[in-house]
């Protein structure tokens, strides 16, 4: 349990059955959501990107939960494929959304998901599978691409945004923006690179998903107290 500008985050290790994939729930108190992430490539529930995104979602009263996408053996077994598995990857969404809505305190709670590089593909691919479930996903720095014919079928409001010195992610955005029939905004972040590890530029990020969030899964702590 941590204590966060005056309120409580109860904060648990779980496993999300039945590949048996470690996560992080955090569910502050009075949540108004929940936010699952999808971190890219290479990357784990450890993202210290990730990491401080949810953190700062936290402080606003939404729910998140980390996990990895990938099993120890298949990291360790042509791990590199297998994080362009995006159907994989996308399936283990899913599981993670079942998952959260038979065994935690947040089932059936408003949802969204923030996708990263190839995350952000297997989020959109999830969103496109659940359109009754998933409310809103947000991508950082994502290969929306990725995410193929499932561009179309996307309902959730969809927001990307880009490093404005992320040259070639930016066109790949832009292009899977103008094939998405959903609510949609891209945002370029300028002066940010891929990884968004410039000073202020997570921050920013930051301040665009959680007024995402915000509006698509039922407002802030601060815009739903009396």
């Amino acid at each position: 349990m941590a204590k966060a500008n005056s309120f409580t985050v109860h904060r648990r290790e779980v496993r999300i059955e039945p590949p048996g994939l470690p996560g992080t729930l955090a569910i502050p108190q009075d949540a108004g959501g929940l936010v699952i992430f999808a971190h890219g490539s290479g990357s784990s529930r450890l993202s210290p990107r990730n990491v401080h995104v949810a953190d700062a979602l936290n402080r606003r009263g939404l729910a998140t939960l980390l996990f990895d996408l990938l099993t120890p053996d298949e990291e360790n077994a042509d791990a590199r494929a297998r994080v362009f598995d995006v159907e994989l990857l996308a399936n283990r969404l899913v599981a993670a959304i079942a998952w959260v809505d038979a065994r935690t305190a947040v089932r059936g709670a408003p949802l969204g998901l923030f996708g990263a590089s190839t995350g952000a593909a297997a989020a959109l691919v999830a969103a496109a599978e659940m359109p009754a479930r998933v409310a809103a996903v947000v991508s950082r720095g994502g290969r929306p691409d990725l995410a193929g014919e499932a561009l179309e079928r996307v309902r959730a409001p969809t927001l990307l945004i880009v490093g404005g010195e992320d040259f070639g992610v930016i066109e790949l955005n832009e292009r899977a923006r103008s094939r998405l029939s959903c609510a949609k905004e891209l945002v370029i972040v300028p002066g940010a690179t891929h990884l968004f590890p410039e000073p202020g530029a997570l921050d920013e990020v930051v301040t665009h998903a959680a007024a995402w969030f915000a509006r698509h899964l039922g407002g802030t702590r601060e815009e739903r107290r009396p």
